[in-house]
């Protein structure tokens, strides 16, 4: 079974491609068929995430999933949250894709700690969101969730991992997402337990 993923995001459909190795699936970027990448004008992380899953499965012509992710920290009143990969206006460099992705991702941990300068509440949870569909019109999505909580680092922790995973501090482990191995981070990310979760609706609704 061929399955678009809605996003361009090489780390991201890494994870996925990972997540998804124990089902019969062929997970496809969206890019590598020539979709463009879908608006995400909503609030919220599932309403994105369905309008991005709409747009790749009718554009490809078959089934797709799209993950809408990021971070809320409590003491911004869920903020960054569905603008998280873009929460800091920062012009960026000539170069690729990845090479402009790292410039956000920096520019974006500056102004997260710049917010929360001074702050003692640095409670904060990583969010994710999976709709999967079978075709565009799909009146039935698969939907998943995943929260991974944690705190707020004052500096940045570890070289791994992308976006906020070097602030982000998981207490019951005793370092930053950055400083987890891959297959850690993959067995107990928020976009694990999402995965999990869209796999047994996979299983029990359209592989049974």
């Amino acid at each position: 079974m061929r399955l678009v993923l809605a996003s361009n995001n090489a780390k991201k459909l890494a994870e996925l491609r990972t997540l998804f190795g124990a089902l019969p699936v062929e997970l496809v970027p969206q890019g590598s068929l020539g979709i463009a990448e879908a608006e995400e004008p909503h609030a919220s992380f599932v309403e994105n995430a369905l309008a991005k899953a709409r747009h790749a499965a009718r554009a490809a012509g078959g089934a797709a999933i799209a993950d809408d992710s990021g971070l809320c920290v409590d003491a911004l009143g869920g903020a960054p949250g569905v603008v998280s990969a873009h929460y800091a206006v920062v012009e960026l460099p000539a170069g690729d894709r990845e090479q402009q992705r790292a410039a956000q991702d920096a520019a974006n941990n500056r102004r997260l700690l710049a917010d929360l300068h001074g702050v003692a509440d640095r409670r904060a949870a990583f969010v994710s969101t999976l709709v999967a569909l079978r075709h565009a019109d799909d009146p039935q999505p698969l939907i998943a969730f995943g929260r991974w909580q944690g705190t707020i680092l004052e500096a940045p922790r570890g070289e791994g991992g992308f976006g906020y995973d070097p602030l982000m501090f998981i207490p019951v482990l005793g370092r930053s997402v950055a400083e987890l191995g891959v297959d850690e981070k993959n067995a107990l990310s928020h976009r694990a337990i999402a995965s999990r979760e869209v796999l047994a609706l996979m299983r029990a609704h359209w592989l049974a």
